[in-house]
């Protein structure tokens, strides 16, 4: 018991610390993201928060918030899924024992139809007919009101399973979206890239990824608060789902950081589309909602990449992300793709 004592005190210390040297503020999700990282058993959020350092430096609240949801919610997502599904088993073991019942009264049934027929056969007069039948009656009636409460039960567990049908399906597609923007979070793209990179691979067909982040975020959070932070990343939710229709896949990658799939999108149509968003997004007035003064207006950097022969899920990301950095170092606002010579030099600097 002592040594489970001072083993949780250990990854508390872990925690705190680090709350306290990357100058977080120390609200008890925050405290939950570094204690799970400090006991390593939750690897995806252990990878995830080290690649954002490694990139950053840094984890905004924007970060923090989008790891909690993607890395630790789901763990009460699954509860919730876990509870629904409990609830179906019960149903299911209610109707059984119904219809256990239900066979059990046509078993007797069918033994009195049976009795009754050899005590037909052998009446003489009506005085002997007619406890047969009335026997047949009561016997016939309680099957009638048997067979009634039995369908009345399976129609209302048929609705009753398909409103938890609903509840699951509500469940699942909110542990894929973002809470804030209202786009996909980084789980989902996680799954539907994998899938439309094996399904380009496999046709043949082309596809484009477009990764884009926020221009200055941080010192919109520095400047006018975290609540004006989030205004700003739910523009651009919002500019993405009027500007991306159809099959295209888009998502929240994490923090300020968003990323677009294309599938059976080449290069110069996936540069189009990406300057599109870029000026959807630069077109919007920001206003601070409770003073109603005028903040601006948001600006994006994107980098675009296409999928290449013998490519994985990992290269095209990791290219589309050098060309996003190359936009960024190269003035901001602007789309730079794998062809472009800013993203040709950054290459090249790399190598050298």
């Amino acid at each position: 018991m002592l040594d489970e004592h001072e083993r949780t005190l250990a990854f508390a210390e872990v925690a705190l610390g680090q709350i306290k040297s990357l100058r977080q503020t120390a609200i008890p999700r925050n405290y939950e993201i570094w204690y799970v990282y400090a006991t390593g058993y939750n690897s995806p959020l252990n990878k995830i928060i080290n690649e954002t350092l490694t990139r950053n430096g840094k984890l905004t609240e924007a970060d923090l918030e989008q790891i909690y949801e993607t890395y630790l919610s789901q763990i009460k997502t699954t509860d919730r899924i876990d509870k629904v599904g409990a609830r179906v088993i019960g149903e299911i073991d209610d109707v059984m024992t119904l219809i256990t019942d239900a066979l059990a009264v046509s078993a007797s049934y069918e033994e009195s139809l049976s009795g009754a027929t050899e005590k037909l056969s052998s009446a003489k007069n009506r005085d002997q007919l007619k406890p047969i039948i009335e026997l047949l009656l009561r016997s016939t009636r309680e099957m009638r009101e048997t067979n009634k409460a039995l369908e009345d039960r399976l129609q209302l567990s048929k609705t009753e399973i398909s409103n938890l049908q609903q509840s699951l399906d509500a469940i699942r597609a909110e542990s894929l979206t973002d809470p804030l923007t209202g786009l996909g979070n980084r789980k989902y793209f996680d799954r539907s890239i994998e899938r439309a990179v094996e399904n380009a691979l496999a046709t043949g067909e082309p596809l484009s990824l477009l990764m884009f982040d926020i221009d200055h975020f941080k010192s919109f959070n520095d400047s006018y608060g975290h609540l004006t932070g989030d205004q700003v990343l739910r523009l651009v939710g919002m500019s993405l789902k009027q500007t991306i229709k159809g099959q295209d896949i888009t998502a929240r990658y994490g923090g300020e950081e968003f990323a677009v799939v294309l599938p059976n999108t080449a290069l110069r149509q996936a540069l189009t589309v990406a300057d599109h968003i870029r000026r959807a997004i630069m077109a919007k007035e920001l206003k601070k909602k409770s003073t109603g003064e005028i903040l601006g207006r948001v600006t994006i950097s994107v980098g675009v990449s296409i999928l290449k022969p013998g490519d994985d899920t990992d290269s095209l990301i990791e290219r589309a992300d050098a060309c996003l950095y190359a936009a960024k170092r190269n003035g901001r606002n602007r789309v730079i793709c794998e062809v472009d010579p800013e993203y040709v030099a950054d290459a090249r600097n790399q190598v050298a």
